[in-house]
């Protein structure tokens, strides 16, 4: 199982989780998985043509997904994902 943190935006729709489990060898299996439980979440993960928002940063165990195989990154049992939206200020 991986743990996934879920960022406080996204957490209506998590029940109020922080914190859920999912089963999956990649982010986007893990995507899939999450949106099975919890409908709505990969809508506001990626956009219609599945690509992850440009305002979501993904991290597996701290490492931005970015700089690994983006949503093709290998998950294995005992990884944590942390789903962080970026925060725009002025």
């Amino acid at each position: 199982m991986i743990k996934v943190r879920i960022p406080t935006p996204l957490r209506p729709l998590t029940k109020g989780q922080g914190e859920v489990e999912a089963k999956a060898g990649s982010i986007v299996e893990m995507i899939e998985t999450l949106n099975d439980a919890h409908p709505g979440l990969k809508d506001r993960l990626c956009d219609e043509s599945g690509e992850l928002r440009r305002f979501v940063n993904i991290y597996v165990n701290e490492e931005d997904i970015r700089f690994l195989k983006g949503k093709e990154t290998s998950l294995k049992d005992g990884d944590e994902v942390s789903i962080v939206p970026a925060i725009a200020g002025g």
